[in-house]
């Protein structure tokens, strides 16, 4: 029997998917990544749903709806962008997302990339990279976002905010658990069930820029990268 291709995970962040800034070249390029690691990898990618599940989600809060249907609203954007790159990538990969982490799995016996959005209240995509990653036993995880590295604090608003270029996998935790909140449409660069999960087995972990894909792609194959280690 021939041996696994070795898994590899991707959390593309939706403010990464889309950003209102030519979305549409980003995309094209970004399937065609995908396609060719497709078939050197068993490559399982999650699409966040970034402004868009947070528009809903706060017009929805303002309704009066309770944070598990705040959530499904968030996966059902979440599964819209899955859905988007995934017809764009075309076979093999499923043209509906799996909609859970054994459908995912499965999916991904006899195809890759396998693309999918959120799964269930409670676990944002990057959480549900982090347990697929897992499951998966892969040789690493790279959480692509809308900043360049990890920081001491937030480059978006803080000028003096500096990168983390490597970072230990209790440290952190301990960032994640000071910065995250476990409501829905919540931002950060990780997740708390992500980095509980990661941690424990110690995953390679990158984070990176999304929108540089040349970095992307060396991180996924695991070469040198701009970004941060979590290791």
């Amino acid at each position: 029997m021939p041996a696994l291709r070795p898994a590899v995970v991707l959390s593309i962040g939706g403010s990464v998917f889309r950003t209102g800034d030519d979305d549409v070249a980003y995309l094209r390029r970004l399937a065609t990544l995908l396609q060719r690691l497709g078939r050197r990898y068993r490559l399982a990618v999650t699409v966040g749903g970034g402004r868009t599940a947070r528009e809903y989600i706060g017009i929805g809060r303002q309704l009066g709806l309770t944070e598990v249907e705040l959530d499904d609203l968030g996966i059902d954007v979440t599964r819209l962008h899955a859905r988007l790159l995934a017809g764009r990538v075309g076979p093999p990969t499923p043209a509906h997302p799996p909609t859970s982490l054994a459908l995912a799995v499965q999916e991904l016996r006899h195809a890759s990339p396998v693309i999918l959005g959120g799964t269930e209240p409670g676990h944002t995509t990057d959480g549900v990279a982090a347990l697929l990653a897992v499951r998966l036993r892969a040789a690493r995880l790279v959480n692509a976002t809308n900043v360049d590295a990890l920081y001491d604090r937030d480059p978006r608003t803080d000028p003096a905010a500096r990168p983390i270029r490597r970072i230990s996998w209790p440290k952190f935790r301990e960032m994640v658990h000071e910065h995250s909140k476990s409501e829905a449409g919540q931002q950060f660069v990780f997740d708390r069930l992500g980095a509980e999960q990661l941690a424990k087995v110690r995953l390679p972990t990158a984070i990176v820029f999304g929108r540089d894909l040349p970095n992307l792609d060396r991180a996924l194959r695991g070469r040198p990268f701009l970004g941060t280690r979590i290791e």
